[in-house]
């Protein structure tokens, strides 16, 4: 059988902050594939605001390096389980992986979430022990986890025959031995080794045409454009083809423009064939798991397979006192648009209309997958209101099942007994704690989803920030008992509307935790901070000292407040209950209740409880 030697296909699949997208841009930079005038960018694959911030890959995206005579493609994949629908799509159209792992940290849950697609698709995988230059690095004892983790999914003989390559992406050094010592000012190593253990892909392009979308993108001036890999035959500009639908009905349209990728750049391209992996436009409504064959022999790839959303929230148009004040785009028609360009290429997403016109529920994968989009949303300069966040439930065989967690904790042992009660609140169950060494522990927990929603700052607060939280998806099983991960706290929330003063900031800190800086503009019904006991309390945040003509000897003491906690938006999410709100505007984020008049709260809660 034909083999094309000048391409390889592969995935780097690695935990988030472990390295991989640094070791992508050493391998662009080492392999002389960016022309003179293209200057590499550090994490020149995040090419997304929040990726570059957060450090963590949300899209799935793909380069080229040339190396010697042969093409590499490698598609970047996210490191997190909220974005796994990408994840299984590019699986299928690769041949191999790269498994980066920190020297130190080892394997982790979001590593054996995508590492089990991988495998399940019987790819072969190189493992790069990144950060090898690190004091702490322990490369001999990651090397076994990887080798126990394989193990534990599966793996079959060829796969546990994994090659190993040492490096330090942030150096530009790599070698295949463990000795920091010896480490080479070269990526050499990990070319060859994927030269060498990558198969190159089938060429049957004399056979006739096969391509299937795995990823999707948008472009204002050729449309949507279908991201995939040529299985079987060529493609060619100008090409009459047929588009095998979801639902089994076909379209004809003809291939306006090709796209093959070098470096960071899309290239326009004349044609291409068996093993390449490319992008096609000249069709408005092509969706992910769709084949494009000829017209005279339509013969469709089985679907792939995209996960369910797992949680949703609900999305509406701000209506708050401040409203329209800092936002560009605050009508619903702005909104429903926005939320249905977000359709065009995120699969994972659903966004459901309700009765209401400016009310829509939108579900994702998990709480990071819908807070990226709110926060992609925020800085386009929308305006938006949303709920707290919800698991979705299912029926299976006649139960009804929620979404667990896989919970992997890092601590010093001294945490471990409030983080196991904590858990245990929130109907988690124990599965494994191993003894990592240095007075370090390792607990691994089954926890139902709504029990971790709002479980990070507790986890953050309890551990004093020295705890390691992590959790992916695990599966849906039967519903347990009670509420779990509800807030215990009440919140403080304004009776006025006006600016918030450190007379009141100082003599409220003593009911609770303060959210607002001095100077804040607030409106009743706003939530101004956390109270200490269980229920809600309504305060005047807005009064100020009461001015006298009679000298006091402290007349002129400073006030002195503690410092506000400013709530970040997955804060902010984490904390509301059922009927408060988060209002995300450009340049502020509110917390606030459903029902703003403290009357028209206490008479619903009266009658909900009837």
């Amino acid at each position: 059988m034909n083999k094309r030697e000048d391409i390889r296909n592969i995935a780097i699949i690695a935990h988030v902050d472990h390295g991989k997208t640094t070791l992508v841009d050493e391998l662009l930079a080492q392999s002389n594939t960016l022309d003179d005038h293209m200057t590499l960018s550090e994490r020149a694959m995040d090419n997304n605001d929040i990726e570059k911030e957060r450090g963590i890959t949300i899209l799935a995206k793909n380069t080229a390096v040339k190396y010697n005579d042969t093409t590499i493609n490698i598609l970047d994949t996210p490191g997190h389980a909220d974005f796994g629908g990408e994840v299984e799509r590019i699986m299928k159209m690769v041949d191999g992986v790269i498994l980066v792992v920190d020297a130190y940290e080892g394997t982790m849950p979001q590593t054996r979430f995508v590492l089990k697609k991988a495998l399940e698709q019987n790819l072969q995988p190189i493992v790069v022990v990144n950060k090898i230059d690190k004091p702490t690095a322990r490369p001999t004892e990651v090397v076994d986890e990887v080798l126990d983790l394989l193990i534990e999914l599966d793996a079959d003989d060829e796969q546990l025959e994994f090659p190993v390559v040492y490096a330090s992406a942030l150096n530009g050094t790599s070698s295949f031995s463990d000795d920091p010592v010896k480490q080479a000012e070269t990526m050499a190593p990990i070319f060859e080794t994927i030269l060498e253990k990558i198969p190159a892909p089938i060429d049957n392009s004399d056979e006739p045409l096969q391509f299937q979308v795995s990823l999707l993108d948008y472009n204002d001036y050729v449309g949507r454009i279908g991201i995939g890999r040529v299985f079987r035959g060529e493609i060619n500009v100008g090409d009459q083809v047929t588009l095998s639908k979801l639902d089994g009905s076909t379209k004809n349209f003809r291939v306006t423009k090709l796209f093959g990728f070098l470096g960071l750049e899309r290239r326009e391209i004349k044609s291409a064939k068996a093993g390449d992996l490319i992008a096609v436009s000249g069709f408005e409504d092509i969706f992910v798991g769709e084949t494009v064959t000829p017209v005279d022999h339509v013969d469709p790839l089985p679907i792939l397979h995209i996960d369910e959303p797992t949680l949703q929230m609900t999305f509406l148009a701000n209506n708050s006192p401040f409203s329209g004040r800092e936002g560009k785009w605050v009508t619903s028609s702005k909104i429903e648009e926005r939320l249905m360009q977000e359709l065009q290429t995120d699969v994972s997403l659903n966004v459901e209309k309700t009765d209401s016109p400016d009310v829509w529920k939108v579900s994702g994968r998990g709480e990071l997958h819908l807070s990226i989009l709110i926060e992609n949303m925020r800085r386009e300069g929308y305006e938006v209101q949303v709920s707290r966040p919800e698991v979705i439930v299912r029926e299976i065989d006649g139960v009804k099942c929620e979404p667990y967690e896989r919970v992997q904790i890092d601590t010093p042992e001294e945490y471990m007994g409030s983080i196991i009660e904590a858990l245990g609140q929130r109907k988690g169950e124990m599965k494994d704690m191993i003894n990592t060494g240095s007075g370090q522990v390792r607990m691994i927990f089954q926890v139902p989803a709504r029990g971790l929603i709002g479980f990070t700052n507790e986890f953050l607060s309890m551990t004093r920030g020295y705890g390691i939280l992590n959790h992916t998806f695990d599966e849906y099983a039967p519903m347990t008992d009670g509420n779990a991960g509800q807030r215990k706290n009440g919140a403080l929330v304004s009776m006025e509307n006006g600016q918030a003063t450190s007379y009141s900031i100082m003599n409220l800190g003593e009911r609770g935790t303060i959210f607002v800086e001095p100077g804040t503009e607030v409106y009743e019904g706003m939530i101004i901070g956390m109270n200490n006991r269980d229920n809600d309390l309504a305060v005047n945040i807005t009064k100020e000292k009461q001015k006298t003509n009679v000298r006091s000897a402290t007349k002129d003491q400073t006030v002195v407040i503690n410092k506000p906690k400013i709530m970040s938006l997955e804060e902010s999410l984490e904390f509301i209950t059922e009927d408060e709100y988060v209002e995300v505007t450009p340049e502020s984020i509110r917390l606030r209740k459903k029902i703003l008049n403290k009357n028209e709260r206490e008479k619903a809660k009266k009658k909900k409880n009837k």
